[in-house]
């Protein structure tokens, strides 16, 4: 399942993903019915913890979908723990420069490639897959980093030399607000910005996603169009909030 999907992004097909930020393994089955093909724990902005993660990862693999959680902190000890867990892979927010990167290689592969200690958990069959796993891991394991500073866009062509990276993921509020204009996100710089890393990532062979919170079919075709091949689409808590948004105005007609 690792494999198909790396070939995937090498060759930017275009995939699917979904944000989950709810702790409950039936929100996570209930996304997934949608057909994309990962989902993201946005493990950053949620209260999302270690023993939660692993059942949303449980619950995803139990319906042949891969997941990849979004760590809150470039932390050895909680990529290992995400890792054990079964995740992945994983997406990193706030990569900046190759010394983070270098730590992310070290912390998430095993040697030579890294220092990842090995364990026997879920991960790993708990010990009936512990050769298969660790066997294949340095190979079919998803790294995704995010883009979400302009020093960041600066250093793209530093950061996308290293293989181990499958992919980026830009962030285009956090970029404007690096560039002092918050939340501007259709600003000719932020633009500019993301079109750089999307021109120097299919230099370097390498996927390049965004997030479209409130997709439409148009929204989509020109995210695509724009170079893109990966979108998250929403996320749990953006669905019951517009759903909530919805009910709230109804009500409002009858009071």
């Amino acid at each position: 399942m690792r494999e198909l999907f790396k070939e995937k992004l090498v060759k930017r097909i275009n995939l699917f993903g979904a944000w989950t930020s709810i702790s409950h393994p039936q929100i996570t089955e209930m996304l997934i019915r949608s057909n994309v093909d990962f989902l993201g724990i946005d493990i950053e902005h949620s209260t999302i913890s270690q023993e939660q993660s692993q059942r949303i990862i449980a619950a995803c693999h139990a319906n042949d979908i891969l997941c990849l959680p979004r760590i809150a902190t470039h932390c050895k000890e909680s990529i290992k723990r995400l890792l054990d867990s079964g995740a992945d892979g994983l997406i990193v927010p706030n990569v900046e420069t190759p010394d983070q990167i270098e730590k992310l290689i070290e912390w998430s592969k095993y040697p030579p490639l890294g220092k990842r200690g090995y364990g026997i958990a879920r991960a790993q069959g708990y010990g009936h897959d512990f050769e298969e796993y660790s066997s294949k891991w340095n190979m079919n394991s998803i790294l995704i980093i995010q883009v979400e500073s302009i020093q960041a866009v600066e250093n793209i062509n530093e950061l996308l030399k290293f293989k181990e990276i499958d992919g980026v993921m830009i962030g285009p509020y956090d970029i404007s607000g690096s560039l002092d204009i918050p939340g501007k996100i259709n600003h000719p710089k932020v633009q500019a910005a993301g079109k750089r890393v999307v021109d120097v990532c299919k230099s370097h062979g390498k996927a390049c996603g965004t997030q479209d919170i409130d997709p439409s079919q148009k929204s989509i075709e020109q995210a695509f169009k724009d170079g893109y091949s990966f979108v998250i689409l929403a996320s749990d808590v953006f669905i019951l909030w517009k759903w909530g948004e919805k009910i709230r105005d109804m009500i409002k007609t009858f009071r």
